[in-house]
């Protein structure tokens, strides 16, 4: 959360604004991450900074994998990874394993 908030800082500070108005994260069902602790962390050190009165939102990244015997690009559910094209387990990530600042909407004097 403190890189997090050194970002938010620098990119108020670049564009001289008042405040932080909102957040938005993307968060891969991979990261980590667990999105409602994320919401309670900025919450909790959002207090005394420029983003006091900010809303944190998180959007979940799907899991999405590329099958390394057919080529095959699906999205994982359940947590199976078995190609459903081919019965293989030899899969490559694509994403889900991130967590990515998307958006800060400032509030400018």
């Amino acid at each position: 959360m403190a890189g997090l908030f050194e970002i938010l800082e620098e990119k108020a500070g670049q564009h001289r604004a008042a405040k932080i108005v909102s957040v938005k994260l993307r968060v891969g069902l991979l990261s980590g991450a667990v999105p409602e602790l994320l919401v309670t962390a900025f919450d909790m050190y959002k207090k005394g900074t420029l983003a006091e009165e900010a809303v944190l939102e998180t959007v979940a990244v799907p899991l999405k994998v590329r099958c390394r015997s057919c080529e095959a690009e699906f999205e994982v559910d359940d947590f199976i990874f078995r190609c459903p094209s081919c019965g293989a387990t030899d899969l490559e990530i694509l994403q889900g394993t991130e967590i990515y600042l998307e958006k800060i909407d400032l509030e400018v004097d």
